[in-house]
């Protein structure tokens, strides 16, 4: 049977070997060149503070990663809204119910990226955690969402379902 290898053990071609750190702690590559420092953008998130520990950092990227998927799932569900009302001959309005879908869709990918900026800056800068806004956002938009097509709803029922 063959044994397996640990594949986060080996290292990469590509990379080059590190040397021994100077005194001064700055690292050094084998062949005894300097190593450029990376720099990270934005800068207005990672040139503030100190690193901060990998795990609060990759858990604050998983929850932007989140809030994108749901707001691709508001653009999704609008284009196909917009499609389906356009092909089926569906009312006026409902057009403009799947446009508001990709509208939220689309402010809510910005809250998002928004709210991961302000979230590693306080990682980094040791500070309290901002207050999740775009959640109760959200919420609110749901909520304003579905009582407008509902409304929209029974006004086409009580006007005998024509365009």
């Amino acid at each position: 049977m063959p044994t397996r290898r640990n594949r986060g053990s080996t290292q990469s071609a590509r990379a080059p070997r590190r040397g021994p750190p100077r005194p001064d702690g700055s690292p050094t590559v084998a062949d005894g060149s300097e190593e450029q420092p990376e720099v990270r953008k934005p800068e207005s998130v990672y040139g503030v503070g100190d690193e901060p520990d990998p795990r609060f950092s990759l858990a604050n990227e998983r929850t932007a990663l989140a809030w994108m998927r749901t707001a691709l799932a508001l653009v999704a569900g609008g284009v196909a809204i917009v499609s389906v009302s356009a092909l089926q001959g569906l009312p006026h309005w409902s057009a403009l119910v799947g446009g508001a879908a990709c509208l939220g869709g689309a402010l809510l990918a910005v809250r998002a990226v928004t709210s991961w900026a302000r979230v590693e800056r306080a990682l980094r800068l040791r500070e309290p955690l901002p207050s999740p806004r775009a959640l109760a956002s959200l919420a609110g938009g749901v909520v304003v969402f579905a009582a407008v097509a509902v409304l929209l709803a029974v006004l086409e029922l009580l006007s005998g379902g024509s365009s």
